[in-house]
């Protein structure tokens, strides 16, 4: 079995990136500027947030973190938005979720504007994506396909099972691995909570992408040998004997799946890591777009 090592893979694609902005610099040309706003104090968006501030920081990038109170309303939140929109000096920009319960997460995505939305989550983004057209792609998927395309595993002709159907993970994955090219030309099938028989269809399966937010979903039993499992999942569990009492696990029961699997992401140093790298690209994908226009 070969760790598919998101940790490894992540800081190669960081050190290309930092090449590229090296570069710039030294071409005198703008380089790429990340903005990230966050409502309210939840800790682990917060962490996450501070980690894309550091990787920016680590690649030569310009970056910017706007807070906002937990009580902010709908219409100020889209008020920033509005405002990163027209900004010039920034590239690209998120808008870290969850958001607060009083602010509508689909109106507030649709209001960035899409050769700003580095999360690939426009719907603009998503269609194009879906019609093999340019777009930003979901930074997590991107991050999945990067993995595929450097441990060269063969996708054409394989049968690749998606386990959840999110718009952030779950469907635009099993759109880009039944695309044409590679990683792609796969035959793909999305299964969620309400599929039947799901060990039937997995136990098929030679490219297994799970994301459901249920520590240890996938046994070894479920599969056949030598599949490629990706797994997707993070979610805390109490652990007494950790000093901080609880310990991250992913969506597979790693221990046994890995006696089996060809191919396997670990959790944490898995997918996580890729996620950030790979918004770090889209960001400057923004960038080169943005600097083409500005000749024309």
């Amino acid at each position: 079995m070969i760790l598919l090592d998101g940790k490894k893979i992540s800081n190669d694609i960081k050190n290309e990136i930092a090449a590229e902005v090296e570069k710039m610099k030294s071409r005198e040309e703008k380089v790429p500027h990340l903005a990230a706003i966050i409502v309210g104090n939840d800790g682990a968006s917060m962490t996450y947030v501070n980690s894309k501030v550091k990787a920016c920081k680590r690649v030569g990038f310009e970056s910017s973190l706007v807070r906002m109170s937990g009580t902010t309303s709908e219409m100020e939140l889209l008020d920033k938005i509005e405002e990163l929109n027209n900004n010039d000096d920034i590239d690209g920009f998120i808008v870290q979720l969850p958001l607060p319960p009083q602010i509508d997460t689909q109106k507030v995505l649709m209001a960035v504007d899409p050769d700003k939305d580095v999360d690939g989550f426009h719907p603009t983004n998503f269609g194009k994506m879906s019609l093999d057209m340019t777009s930003f792609i979901p930074a997590t998927p991107f991050g999945i396909l990067e993995l595929l395309e450097r441990y060269d595993i063969p996708t054409k002709g394989k049968h690749t099972v998606v386990i959840g159907r999110s718009h952030i993970v779950g469907r635009p994955m099993s759109i880009l691995m039944g695309r044409s090219g590679f990683p792609g030309n796969s035959t793909v099938t999305l299964t969620h909570k309400y599929t039947k028989n799901i060990t039937q269809i997995t136990s098929q399966a030679d490219i297994i992408i799970i994301a459901v937010g249920i520590p240890h979903f996938l046994k070894a039993e479920m599969i056949k040998d030598d599949a490629v499992v990706i797994d997707v999942g993070i979610t805390r569990v109490p652990d007494e004997s950790t000093e901080k009492g609880y310990k991250i696990v992913g969506d597979v029961d790693f221990d046994n799946v890995k006696k089996r699997a060809s191919y396997l992401t670990p959790v944490p140093g898995g997918v996580g890591p890729m996620t950030i790298a790979m918004l770090l690209k889209n960001t400057l994908l923004a960038r080169e777009r943005h600097r083409k226009r500005e000749r024309i």
